[in-house]
């Protein structure tokens, strides 16, 4: 008989081999209440906690936990050091009679959000985002981005307690809204769900309250990168946001990948961001930085498996260490867990648009989905976001998806 191969023989090309090893938190079965950290490999989780155990490592402590937080509060030596290990042990063929009964089916587990979030914060990042959006609101206007909009990355503190895993339905939210030639609002179901296609940041190390976190400092408090669906009601968007900005439109659901891909995995995808117009204060000129401040990921928007939009994160003014300092220049410390929103991913091309708003021009152009048209999405409309990003010597580094199916409201 031929000999069986070991799930630790991950294909080549896989996404999700050695050179990723994203981390997430799952639990199974037979211990449904005993959530673990894992390891993705292949199609596989690596029991992260029973693995350090069963090999005496000095890392069981920050393994054998129920979520992600010790190892992110263990700051950027121990995350490098971890890796390394977690690296070795699925690798190294010593290790592997060890390592192989602590593996588990990714299909055979449930997946649970790796850590508590502890704030939530999303930007506006994309020009062409923010470009499109200007021109569908503010048609009559001199220009679609607004006079701070290239000084400064434009942001608002969102909803932390309603972010959920990947996989979570989303219940239409109900609200107030109102067309502009309508007299009065009514309220009821959103009329305008949509998606947008983002990229979250995971803060590991906490920082000071009145100590700003310069731009150069940012891999010592960023831990790693989700993918991102911040939906968006727009009707309800649109008539509560004037003054203060977003608020009922935004924080009934934020879907985050159930798995958190680390920066150092993500090396051989850092790029420069676009040129900028304007020269920026210094607190937010990375103009002489050793270390470009972009990620160039590729990712792709399906609704109910049909695939409407392939935006690139490449194209982002605003760079996540930017976001970050803009984040704290006032004072404001971070807290382990903190999460922050890139903002909606457009590219120049219609086909790069990252939200339906974008995509069907506010409802004018619908898509045609093999299913029927779409302006905004409809009860039962399953949304999925995926991605990949140049690996080491050749290979690709796959981002876990972040899926959520649209339920009607109760």
């Amino acid at each position: 008989m031929p000999e069986q191969s070991s799930p630790l023989d991950v294909p080549e090309g896989d996404l999700f081999g050695p050179h990723n090893l994203p981390y997430g938190v799952f639990s199974t079965p037979d211990r449904p209440g005993e959530r673990r950290v894992g390891v993705r490999i292949g199609d596989h989780v690596l029991d992260a906690g029973a693995a350090a155990l069963a090999l005496g490592s000095p890392y069981a402590q920050l393994l054998a936990q129920p979520d992600l937080m010790a190892l992110l509060a263990a700051g950027r030596t121990a995350w490098r050091d971890v890796r390394r290990a977690l690296t070795a042990w699925v690798t190294v063929p010593a290790h592997r009679a060890d390592m192989e009964p602590l593996l588990h089916p990714l299909d055979a587990v449930t997946l649970h959000l790796p850590y508590r979030v502890a704030d939530y914060v999303d930007f506006y990042a994309s020009e062409h985002h923010a470009t499109n959006v200007g021109q569908i609101f503010r048609p009559d206007a001199d220009a679609p981005l607004t006079p701070n909009w290239k000084h400064l990355p434009i942001g608002y503190h969102g909803r932390a307690g309603t972010v959920v895993v990947s996989g979570t339905d989303v219940v239409r939210p109900a609200g107030q809204r109102k067309a502009p030639a309508d007299p009065a609002p009514v309220f009821g179901p959103s009329v305008k769900l949509d998606i947008e296609a983002e990229v979250g940041f995971v803060v590991g190390t906490p920082s000071a309250q009145g100590k700003p976190v310069a731009l150069t400092d940012f891999r010592e408090h960023v831990f790693g990168l989700s993918l991102l669906n911040d939906w968006s009601a727009r009707d309800i968007q649109a008539w509560e946001y004037v003054p203060l900005g977003p608020f009922l439109g935004k924080s009934f659901a934020t879907s985050v990948s159930a798995w958190v891909t680390p920066l150092e995995a993500l090396d051989a995808a850092r790029t420069a961001p676009p040129a900028r117009d304007l020269p920026l204060l210094p607190y937010l000129d990375d103009a002489d930085e050793d270390e470009p401040g972009g990620y160039d990921l590729r990712i792709s928007v399906a609704v109910n498996g049909h695939v409407v939009a392939e935006p690139p994160f490449s194209t982002m003014y605003w760079t996540a260490a930017q976001q970050l300092a803009q984040m704290t220049v006032n004072g404001a410390s971070l807290r382990t867990g903190d999460l922050f929103g890139s903002g909606t991913v457009s590219g120049a091309e219609p086909s790069q648009r990252g939200c339906l708003l974008e995509l069907t021009w506010n409802g004018r152009d619908p898509l045609e989905l093999p299913d029927g048209k779409r302006t905004f999405l409809e009860d039962g409309d399953t949304v999925t976001i995926t991605a990949w990003a140049p690996g080491p010597d050749g290979t690709r580094v796959g981002l876990g998806e972040v899926s959520g199916r649209v339920v009607p409201t109760d």
